[in-house]
């Protein structure tokens, strides 16, 4: 008798220790979709899926809104028996994964706390293994129960955490992510950031991830090399810092970079005093219609303010750096598309610098006349 209350206190330690594990972890990557489409691409690409890469967004959304959902039904109980199969498996997968991943076919960083935490491979491994043996206590405490328990209680909390899952993921999709973890947050003074300096590591060197948009085959470039800024040939991956140990890092700020005709005119822009208005577009050829009226309204809204407003983008400007919004023809510099996707992610939308501070960010639905 005492071994089995203490086989069940255990189970129910375990089931929260579980719980809470999926919660974090699902809820770190969906809200911030695009980034765990990023990710997605990466795992597709290295293990030769590339074919499937039109629905990396899709399919970030709906794993990580499942894995939201699955801590949700284990914490509070909810079809108990079939969540913990589930669990499970999920767990045996991801651990046979993560081993790849740190052996056979290496990546950098799992992306399984998204951006809030990063992990080695070898540690998202361990944390993996530890958790697995919880699964099996989970799995086996429940075991004795029906698979399919159609009480109408639980049923109605599975179609609600599924909602409330996955409309999460679809919000921060269309609009921002609730909560950023990125450097270019709300709040941070850009050109104080990039002169903070860097926490020693032993000897780094950035890397940019590039694939090849023809063969889907990923590249490592070094800064000094420009090929990887012909955007018609490279799609932009990651950007990395690493060291001789591996260690990979989140981009930093002081990667920060605008260009006018092949000049640097970061500090110039950066120091603009008052209200600065960042339009970013990551192709022109692609802006939707809607996105163009909203942009122009903000265009002429901020001359009546006396706002300056430029324009961001990855798109080769080929000496052409106006572009007419429909109200008054605005500068554009180009900026690398890894930093466009850390500063916003959105394909298009707008950033408002205040003396250099970032005091608002949003999608280019979000922007109002």
């Amino acid at each position: 008798m005492r071994n089995k209350r203490a086989f069940k206190i255990a189970a129910h330690v375990c089931r929260i220790v579980l719980a809470c594990t999926f919660i974090l972890s699902g809820f770190t990557k969906v809200i911030d979709p695009w980034g765990t489409a990023l990710k997605v691409d990466e795992y597709l690409t290295i293990y030769g899926l590339e074919a499937l890469m039109p629905a990396s967004m899709v399919f970030s959304i709906w794993l990580c809104g499942a894995e939201l959902m699955m801590g949700c039904m284990l914490l509070f109980k909810v079809r108990i028996r079939l969540i913990s199969i589930f669990a499970l498996v999920s767990m045996i997968f991801f651990t046979v994964l993560t081993f790849l991943s740190a052996t056979v076919l290496p990546v950098e960083d799992c992306g399984c706390f998204g951006e809030a935490l990063k992990l080695s491979p070898w540690e998202t491994f361990f944390k993996d293994l530890t958790l697995l043996p919880m699964a099996v206590v989970v799995w086996w405490r429940y075991r004795p129960d029906r698979v399919f328990a159609f009480n109408p209680l639980e049923i109605t909390l599975t179609c609600l955490f599924f909602a409330l899952s996955m409309y999460l993921g679809y919000y921060c999709y269309i609009h921002l992510p609730i909560i950023d973890f990125l450097p270019y947050k709300v709040g941070v003074n850009i050109r104080e950031a990039m002169q903070e300096p860097a926490e020693t590591v032993g000897e780094t060197e950035t890397v940019l991830i590039y694939r090849n948009r023809e063969t889907g085959r990923e590249r490592a470039f070094s800064l000094d090399d420009t090929e990887w800024q012909d955007t018609l040939r490279w799609e932009w991956v990651d950007t990395r810092l690493s060291n001789d140990d591996g260690l990979s890092i989140r981009p930093l700020v002081s990667e920060f970079s605008l260009r006018d005709a092949g000049v640097d005119v970061t500090e110039e822009i950066l120091t603009t005093p008052g209200r600065l208005y960042m339009l970013c577009v990551t192709s022109f050829d692609r802006l939707p219609k809607r996105c163009i009226r909203r942009m122009a309204d903000l265009v002429a809204r901020a001359a009546a303010e006396g706002a300056q407003v430029v324009c961001l983008t990855p798109y080769p400007l080929d000496g052409e750096t106006w572009y007419d919004f429909g109200t008054g023809e605005v500068h554009c510099y180009n900026i690398d598309a890894s930093t466009m996707k850390t500063l916003l992610r959105a394909r298009n939308g707008l950033v408002v610098l205040d003396d250099g501070t970032i005091t608002a960010k949003m999608n280019c639905r979000d922007i109002r006349p």
